[in-house]
């Protein structure tokens, strides 16, 4: 893969994207279902993927039952989640390599995602990544959730870079759309959901990991791709 230019800045998305997440949000879905005596299924959750919660809280009223049944169903899924994280949740491919290339380089990077900030201290620091990132925006600081680009243009402002220097990595078509939205360069890092076409027509680069954006940030630099 090749990116277009020298990006200053690198915004992160998180589930999906930094840490396995997304197999384990699944994984504990159909737990939580399953104590209500119900399936959930695979094509369910992959609506939900990349939405924030209060989106996804309404589309499971219309598509699961009452309001109390979908916010049981959510505390039980969150009882599972957060059980089986301190064993199960576990980087994806390349991040702490990347990380430390951008260490290397001088590049600030950002965290925008949709989840809280206190799941983000917490898969942070279950990792030993607390201090790795100039800025995290998260549920709450901004208006509009995505796909809306507000996550993407607050964490470029916290940066204090221009949305259009910065390098967006984002594993889902929500986030894509927010972080393309932005006019921020986006590269599609896919984790359960794989790209269509609309999606690969609003990246710069589709990459396999984590590895591969690091290569193409060392190349477009001019430096060793092995380098950091």
């Amino acid at each position: 893969m090749r990116l277009p230019f020298k990006p200053t800045a690198v915004v992160f998305d998180m589930d999906g994207l930094l840490f396995d997440t997304e197999a384990l949000y699944q994984a504990t879905a159909a737990m939580a279902a399953a104590e209500q005596g119900r399936d959930f299924p695979d094509a369910l959750f992959l609506r939900l993927i990349g939405e924030p919660w209060p989106a996804n809280r309404a589309l499971l009223i219309r598509e699961w039952g009452s309001a109390a049944e979908v916010d049981r169903l959510h505390d039980d899924w969150m009882r599972h989640f957060d059980a089986l994280a301190g064993e199960r949740l576990t980087l994806k491919p390349g991040v702490a390599e990347l990380l430390d290339t951008l260490d290397t380089l001088g590049l600030p990077r950002a965290i925008a995602t949709s989840s809280a900030h206190a799941e983000v201290v917490r898969n942070l620091a279950m990792h030993g990544l607390t201090g790795r990132f100039d800025a995290v925006v998260a549920r709450g600081d901004y208006a509009r959730a995505k796909p809306a680009p507000d996550p993407y243009l607050m964490a470029a402002e916290r940066l204090g870079m221009a949305p259009g220097a910065c390098l967006a990595l984002e594993d889902s078509h929500v986030g894509v759309r927010a972080a393309a939205a932005s006019g921020m360069a986006t590269v599609m890092v896919p984790d359960i959901l794989p790209p269509t076409d609309e999606i690969c027509a609003l990246c710069v680069a589709v990459a396999a990991d984590l590895h591969a954006v690091r290569g193409a940030i060392l190349a477009v630099r001019g430096d060793p791709v092995d380098a950091g």
